[in-house]
């Protein structure tokens, strides 16, 4: 499987094998393993905690919910957890605009520019019924390559009580 096939599909239905926006943490791990622990989003604050399996980076609600999604894909390669594709979970980057569009179109997998995050040396398209973001970077003279995908939160407030003035649990 190819990376645009991977990416358009986590596109279209808003999940990476078990990983999508309100799954719970302990399904996750079941399926993928141990997490590497990135830290937590604030300084003041545990929660959320932001985990990483290779570049597919996580971040988890004080109440074990996924509530972010990121793929990085700046890097020289991007990683993929093996048993969420089929074949080679690590694969070339440099991912560009037009192939990333013609992937997207393949699939079925709508998508529209967005701009409130178009700007500068950056461009973003907002594809498929998950919302996912898709940011570009724009080297000087040369055409859009692919950053980052996120599946984004959906405002989710959490059930989980918290403790003290940090909102540690």
């Amino acid at each position: 499987m190819e990376i645009l096939d991977v990416l358009a599909r986590m596109m279209k239905t808003g999940r990476l094998g078990p990983v999508f926006i309100g799954a719970d943490w302990n399904d996750v791990t079941a399926a993928l393993g141990e997490a590497w622990y990135i830290g937590s989003t604030g300084r003041r604050q545990r929660w959320p905690r932001l985990f990483s399996y290779g570049d597919v980076e996580l971040s988890v609600c004080r109440c074990r919910k996924v509530s972010l999604v990121v793929v990085q894909t700046w890097r020289d390669v991007v990683e993929i957890p093996p048993s969420v594709v089929e074949g080679t979970a690590t694969f070339p980057a440099g991912l560009r605009y037009a192939d990333v569009v013609a992937a997207l179109d393949r699939a079925g997998c709508r998508w529209e520019p967005y701009a409130p995050l178009t700007f500068g040396d950056q461009c973003t398209l907002v594809a498929g019924p998950s919302g996912a973001h898709l940011t570009f970077e724009i080297p000087e003279g040369e055409e859009p390559v692919l950053h980052g995908m996120a599946l984004l939160g959906d405002g989710h407030h959490c059930p989980a009580p918290s403790r003290g003035p940090s909102g540690a649990a």
